[in-house]
């Protein structure tokens, strides 16, 4: 402290500070330390669960935080408190957040920092470290469309800069020359792993060269060039948008999260950067130059003390969370109340990839804030042409080529949802999506029920076999994603549903898969209405009525038992289930109830396909309906094979025809 040691290590240059500047920096870096300071002894008492210290690293938070405008968000990580406290979240609610009530942002339902604030214009993280990254370049990107004139910032760690998500993200935003400010808080270690063994390069603000963007390498632990760098930084970005990488150098004095400890560090290692400490450093400092005394030093941790206390004791007053299970299902979607749209007026003969053509024209003239992004999707009009012609009509702003970085592609679409804006992801096929699986399934289904924000993103997925493309663009992955609360999954077997479904799923604020069988695009041609209208999500249809079974399929499969039940003479109950994620089980129950026998027919793999949730469904359900056991047809357990006569074993068709009669026969 200052009668320890009266000079600062620190080299501090006042000369464009005020004495209330300086001072607002240091009660910024004060009040999380003594939070801090405060968090260490609760969690030894029990009465909290889980700790990741930011000591040592304080300045980066504040000095991000307070130099940014209040309006701009923030992307946070572990150890920056300092963001929640410079941007006056009430500490009650962070005291509760972290003892897991009510009155925090979550719930209960998720811990630490792994929560958003929107009225603090903050967003926080997820365990994968990497994805607010691209986030914030989404919200840049939304800051350039509607030239807002504003810039976002995103913290990682050095361990985070070796993810994948890091290198998109950077690459994207300097393709894109968006308004972000990538910060690294270069503390020394990931968890145990030193830098040594996390990156071979001098520098990381180094890698910033490899994306044509600039870069700064700065002390983490000077809060005055720390603030003064980022207030320049993003004065200049709000003017002429671009990235900027910046690695603050600094240490993390304690263990990765408290029960880590710190026994892998060297201890000459920890003294050293013990005496470059940001808070003792910078009192020094203010004593030294008179700006601040030892008389307002103990008044202001007194304040501090009280204010720490008054928001515990309303924190500890909240009841704990009460399990309501109607909530807790109530939560994992974003409220949707559709106002029905039915098909009015004429219709015009359209193939299957014309009507889907037709309906991203038709929504992007209805959402003047929907923003079209995939590959080669822009004057090339996409692999199968569905965007052609688009750029010229609504400009190259809303409809992006993208690089191949499908992960932040996905997670730019949330950061526009974020600021309000509608995002279309289209992956080129839908076996491409794996890249980008972390976003969909950790982040844009979860994001509502973890602290009720919406994800207002559709992913379209061309998806299917039948044209002979081999293991990588042919994969029926819907079943990947069916396991996952929070996404609605839709699926269109005829053109008039493909153009309403894609339009209802605009309209849906939730994330929304919409997969498109590439065999139907130009084989199926049907009457589609000519205007804008929607198809319910989470309704299925009867294709046919029987009365002799009940096919339940989707997709593909709808064709197939058209088909065949045809050929065979056979009186079905086609039921179209159009939506996988809700499943429509009223009209589910409403044909197994008529027919008493029940086939479900999908393209995916028999085994971990969706036809087995249905068949335990009808089961468990439904059994006292039936007058023979559910069976299943789907394709063979192998990977989708390239050969035309190998596919056709492949595909359930042939096995569909033989379950048919086997349930007929029963």
């Amino acid at each position: 402290m200052a009668d320890v040691i009266s000079t600062p290590v620190l080299a501090y240059d006042r000369s464009a500070f005020s004495d209330e500047e300086l001072l607002k920096l240091y009660r910024g870096l004060l009040l999380p330390r003594m939070i801090e300071e405060k968090m260490l002894i609760l969690l030894r008492q029990g009465k909290i669960s889980k700790w990741f210290s930011g000591i040592g690293q304080e300045a980066i938070s504040v000095g991000a935080a307070l130099a940014l405008h209040p309006d701009e968000l923030l992307f946070t990580m572990h150890r920056n408190l300092g963001v929640f406290t410079s941007r006056e979240v009430p500490l009650e609610r962070l005291f509760a957040q972290w003892q897991g009530k009510e009155l925090g942002f979550t719930k209960g339902r998720d811990r630490s920092f792994h929560f958003g604030a929107m009225d603090y214009r903050i967003v926080g993280m997820i365990s994968h470290l990497g994805p607010q990254l691209s986030l914030a370049a989404g919200v840049a990107l939304a800051n350039k469309l509607s030239k807002a004139g504003q810039v976002s910032l995103a913290f990682t760690g050095e361990g985070g800069t070796s993810e994948g998500e890091f290198h998109e993200a950077l690459n994207t935003a300097a393709v894109w020359e968006l308004p972000v400010l990538f910060v690294i808080e270069n503390n020394g270690y990931g968890l145990s792993t030193p830098t040594s063994e996390q990156y071979r390069c001098e520098q990381l603000a180094d890698r910033a060269k490899g994306y044509g963007m600039r870069s700064e390498v700065i002390d983490g632990n000077n809060i005055l060039e720390v603030y003064e760098t980022f207030t320049r930084l993003s004065a200049e970005l709000r003017e002429n948008p671009e990235p900027v990488l910046i690695e603050c150098r600094t240490f993390r004095m304690r263990g990765h999260e408290e029960a880590s400890g710190t026994k892998y560090v060297p201890q000459e290692l920890m003294d050293e950067w013990a005496q470059r400490d940001p808070l003792d450093n910078y009192e020094r400092f203010l004593l030294q130059e008179g700006v601040l005394d030892e008389a307002q030093v103990k008044a202001l941790r007194k304040s501090f003390k009280q204010q720490i206390n008054e928001g515990l004791d309303k924190a500890y007053a909240e009841p704990a969370v009460t399990a309501v299970l109607e909530t807790e299902l109530g939560d994992v979607y974003a409220p949707d109340t559709p106002v029905p749209k039915p098909p009015q007026g004429p219709s015009t003969e359209l193939r299957f990839v014309d009507a889907i053509s037709k309906g991203l024209e038709a929504a992007m003239e209805a959402h003047d804030n929907l923003v079209l992004m995939g590959q080669d999707i822009a004057d090339y009009g996409g692999v199968f042409k569905i965007t052609d012609g688009f750029t010229e009509k609504f400009g190259h702003d809303r409809v992006r080529n993208t690089p191949l970085c499908e992960s932040a592609i996905i997670g730019i679409g949330l950061g526009l949802s974020l600021k309000g804006y509608k995002a279309m992801v289209e992956m080129q096929f839908a076996d491409f999506v794996s890249c980008g699986f972390n976003q969909i399934v950790n982040n844009l289904a979860k994001l509502h029920y973890r602290w009720g924000q919406n994800a207002d993103v559709v992913i379209r997925m061309p998806t299917g076999g039948g044209v002979g493309a081999g293991p990588f663009h042919s994969q029926s992955n819907e079943a990947w994603f069916f396991h996952t609360p929070g996404l609605k999954i839709v699926y269109p077997s005829t053109p008039e549903d493909a153009k309403g479904l894609l339009l209802a799923s605009f309209e849906d604020p939730n994330p929304v898969l919409y997969f498109e069988h590439k065999a139907l695009y130009r084989r199926l041609t049907a009457a589609v209405p000519d205007g804008y209208y929607t198809t319910p999500i989470g309704k299925a249809r009867l294709a046919a009525e029987g009365d002799e079974v009940s096919i339940i399929t989707y997709g593909m499969g709808v064709h197939w038992a058209l088909e065949v039940c045809a050929e065979m003479g056979i009186d079905a109950d086609i039921l179209d289930l159009r939506t996988l994620l809700p499943l429509d089980y009223d009209a589910i129950r409403a044909t197994v109830q008529k027919t008493n026998r029940v086939l479900i027919l999908h393209e995916d793999t028999q085994t971990g396909g969706i036809g087995g949730e249905l068949s335990a469904y009808i089961s468990e359900h439904l059994f006292e309906y039936l007058d023979a056991p559910v069976l299943r047809a789907g394709s063979l357990d192998t990977p989708v094979p390239f050969s035309t006569v190998l596919e056709e074993q492949f595909l359930p068709k042939t096995r569909f025809r033989a379950q048919l009669e086997r349930l007929l026969s029963y």
